[in-house]
């Protein structure tokens, strides 16, 4: 039997007591309580350790769970931390590349820049060298008309390969020279 059986037979004892007359008191047989309270004492220890048992399994548990709570609370800080860490790494490795990426498009503008100039320096250069031999073209071509028709007044004729009033078995031994003025002899 248990603390609580023990009970429930002491309330029954204390229900089917004679009643004292003329007062509020009952009439209990010494026995049968005697019985019942060597019973408590008999179960209550062992009810009590059980109880103990489970207060002490129960602190246990709780301390446990209190532990565990803390670890998982440090766990998640040192991740929080982990990934602030992470996420601040990523932000300054954005920030890099973003720099770098500006380095990158500063250093191509400025190389596209030189490129031009040195494109155009060497253009403008071509262009002076293609005037100054448009105009010794021209040049020549003025002479070699003044000297056609000089040449029509006087009434010479082209030979055959090109030359003025030479005969056309004559050594060619004149030349053009667009920087002087009349054809030398060699």
């Amino acid at each position: 039997m248990d603390v609580e059986g023990a009970i429930a037979q002491l309330e029954q004892l204390v229900a089917e007591a004679r009643p004292v007359p003329l007062s509020a008191s009952v009439m209990l047989n010494r026995r049968d309580i005697e019985d019942v309270v060597a019973t408590l004492r008999t179960t209550l220890p062992e009810e009590i350790r059980q109880s103990r048992w489970i207060i002490k399994e129960r602190d246990e548990l709780l301390a446990q769970a209190a532990r565990e709570s803390e670890q998982i609370i440090a766990d998640a800080r040192i991740e929080l931390d982990r990934m602030l860490s992470e996420t601040e790494v990523v932000r300054a490795a954005n920030r890099e590349a973003e720099r770098v990426v500006t380095d990158a498009r500063e250093q191509a503008r400025m190389l596209r820049l030189e490129a031009e100039d040195y494109v155009d320096g060497k253009l403008a250069n071509f262009e002076i060298v293609l005037q100054k031999t448009m105009k010794a073209v021209e040049k020549g071509r003025e002479r070699l008309r003044g000297r056609l028709a000089s040449d029509e007044l006087s009434g010479e004729i082209p030979a055959q390969d090109g030359r003025y009033g030479e005969p056309a078995d004559a050594p060619a031994t004149q030349f053009y020279d667009h920087e002087s003025s009349p054809p030398t002899a060699g």
